[in-house]
């Protein structure tokens, strides 16, 4: 697949696409966003252009790696006897936070405060190894990049390539249901607008599995969804190795993930103010968080992303969420 990114005449603003190949509608047998694609030397340009600032805003941002004490969530236990998968869920309580960026490209604006129920949601991606539990349920084909012998061996990483309606299915086996594209936000940022899941330092590839490129195996970049890297993260000054404010590991890297909502470009600017579910319809479902494969800006928690449901990669996963029992 190709890097690829699109410009705005009328808002002279420059979209990136994830460097893993989905964005938006289809056109001609790939992935792009909504105008035209630019030239083969423009790419190259803003790539470079998009690295170095990363590296810039690094270095300005390295004390502020870590939210101060006031700012952090309240720990919360993960539970294993939600979902009959057995993964560990965490329960996010229920209030405000803010969604979106005033910063960021306009599928990202205007960044408004959102108001959820309390939800439980995995910590952690569904793992190959569950996932293979559902394919010997019988119901459904197993994706085309599918690997039994790496699901007995490395069971522990991300289950990925699967298509938005079986990640569905598989949060509907586990009697779960996929998050909303504001439950996986909330879950990722917390409440104090943080620029990436540990704070707004940029990333480093000892808390996050990203830039790895498009052209190795998944099976070599895919890291257990369990790995923590806290031995090298102290050096940052991040204590919990690249963890949401909630605990759940690698919503920013290692697989992108499907959520429920349809894709609008512009549903921000519309969206409600409390548990808002998306719009009604449309042709692309919502991919978040970023993978093994993308440049640092896809991974911001605000970082929306799309693609047509149908659309396989191993570079996408999923994790499930479920409702509060009232």
């Amino acid at each position: 697949m190709q890097y690829e990114m699109t410009w705005r005449s009328s808002s002279q603003s420059v979209e990136f696409v994830s460097q893993a190949g989905y964005t938006g509608r289809q056109r001609s047998g790939h992935f792009c966003m909504d105008v035209a694609v630019m030239e083969v030397a423009m790419r190259g340009h803003w790539l470079t252009l998009c690295v170095g600032m990363s590296l810039l805003t690094g270095m300005l941002s390295l004390e502020a790696a870590d939210p101060p004490p006031s700012k952090r969530e309240s720990a919360v236990s993960p539970e294993t006897n939600r979902g009959t998968d057995g993964a560990p869920m965490v329960l996010i309580p229920a209030g405000p936070f803010i969604m979106g960026s005033n910063d960021g490209p306009p599928n990202e604006r205007p960044e408004h405060s959102v108001t959820l129920e309390a939800y439980y949601i995995d910590q952690y991606e569904v793992t190959l190894s569950l996932y293979r539990k559902f394919l010997e349920s019988g119901k459904h084909d197993a994706p085309p990049t599918w690997d039994d012998e790496a699901a007995t061996t490395v069971g522990d990483r991300p289950a990925v390539g699967m298509r938005w309606s079986e990640a569905s299915a598989y949060c509907q086996w586990a009697g779960k249901r996929l998050p909303t594209e504001a439950e996986w936000e909330k879950a990722a940022r917390g409440t104090d607008k943080r620029r990436y899941p540990w704070g707004d330092m940029q990333p480093f590839v000892d808390i996050a599995n990203y830039n790895r490129g498009v052209w190795v195996s998944e099976a070599i970049t895919l890291v257990a969804v369990t790995s923590g890297l806290e031995g090298m993260s102290v050096r940052h000054g991040l204590k919990g190795a690249g963890k949401s404010p909630f605990g759940l590991a690698h919503m920013a890297g290692n697989a992108a993930e499907w959520v429920a909502d349809w894709y609008e470009r512009e549903y921000y600017q519309k969206s409600s103010d409390k548990n808002p579910l998306g719009p009604a319809t449309g042709e692309n479902r919502v991919l978040r968080g970023g993978s093994w494969a993308d440049v640092p800006a896809a991974l911001r928690v605000t970082a929306r992303f799309s693609a047509e449901p149908e659309f396989e990669d191993r570079t996408i996963g999923f994790r499930c969420a479920m409702n509060v029992t009232k």
